[in-house]
């Protein structure tokens, strides 16, 4: 029966054990799937804050960036003109958030492009323009950002005093009036003119200068052949009028506190030294005055006799002892 018994109870220590090792093994797995999670969290959360102000960021370069705004009138030119006529000058309306731009297309056959020449808006396109590749109909898309040139186009160490204007020339088949061709033109007469009604000096006493903005952000500057008016003869983009800025002012002088520290220093080195001479002096009066207290004090003492020996006086005493005496009166 006992051996029956301990038998039982073994078995039972060992299932407890089991048990036991079983618990330790899913508390384990818990923590770990704990940690685990949480770590993943915590990346999550952290890919989550990236990744929306990496969308922030692009959307808001976007929204400056002078290429996005040119697919949007493009865009939003098509879908506003139905019906285009060949000829009709169609001014865009644009959305409220866009107030102070203009949008302006037109369209024209090649050959009157090419025998006539334009006159729209700021430019003036002469005759014998020739467009390439070849197309029937052709589209130009005019843009006035007003006063919104600063935001997306700027050159260095130059203000705008204009409001920068461009034009694209595209294909224009069939319904739609603007195609998804670019057209490259070749002048074989008078160059592209540009004219600004009003250039903003505000009274810079500064030359304007005509300046060119490419597609991948370059720019050139070139002088003014007339007023208010600048020429071109590169292909499409935009222009605007420029003037230096004016040289940043000097900073204030700086206040030279080093003057006021050597003079602080040499009057200190000053003051000490006096105060060192006033010092020596009082001691050396002090001194002297004792001198002479002591030198009073003697002359009113008892007066010494003197004698001389060579040519100097001495003090001399007399040779006076006192007289011995018994204490007690007698002798042993």
């Amino acid at each position: 029966m006992r051996g029956l018994h301990n038998k039982s109870f073994n078995g039972f220590e060992i299932q407890m054990g089991i048990r036991e090792c079983n618990s330790r093994i899913q508390q384990e797995k818990s923590d770990k799937a704990f940690w685990v999670n949480m770590i993943m969290g915590f990346f999550k959360t952290w890919y989550i804050i990236c990744l929306s102000f990496s969308l922030f960021v692009q959307a808001s370069h976007g929204y400056h960036d002078p290429k996005s705004l040119h697919t949007f009138f493009i865009d939003h030119a098509n879908k506003s003109v139905a019906k285009p006529q060949t000829g009709t000058l169609y001014n865009i309306p644009l959305p409220s958030n866009f107030s102070g731009m203009k949008l302006t297309l037109v369209r024209l056959r090649s050959g009157s492009l090419r025998n006539r020449g334009a006159n729209f808006s700021s430019f003036y396109i002469p005759p014998k323009v020739i467009t390439k590749p070849h197309v029937v109909r052709l589209a130009l898309v005019y843009e006035n950002l007003g006063n919104w040139s600063s935001l997306y186009y700027n050159v260095p160490n130059y203000t705008l005093v204009a409001p920068v204007v461009g034009f694209t020339v595209y294909d224009s088949p069939g319904p739609s009036v603007i195609g998804s061709q670019k057209l490259n033109y070749s002048f074989h007469g008078q160059p592209i003119s540009i004219w600004y009604p009003r250039i903003e000096l505000q009274g810079k006493n500064a030359t304007p200068k005509c300046v060119q903005f490419g597609s991948n952000g370059s720019f050139k500057i070139t002088n003014m052949t007339k007023e208010n008016r600048c020429v071109t003869r590169g292909h499409e983009g935009h222009f605007s009028v420029v003037v230096p800025c004016p040289p940043p002012p000097l900073p204030p002088p700086k206040k030279r506190y080093w003057k006021w520290w050597v003079i602080g220093f040499v009057g200190g080195v000053i003051g000490l030294v006096l105060i060192v001479l006033v010092v020596i002096v009082v001691y050396k009066l002090v001194k002297k005055k004792r001198l002479r207290e002591m030198e009073s004090q003697s002359e009113k003492g008892v007066p010494l006799d003197a004698f001389w020996v060579g040519r100097s006086k001495m003090p001399s005493a007399s040779m006076i002892r006192t007289q011995p005496a018994l204490e007690h009166g007698y002798v042993l």
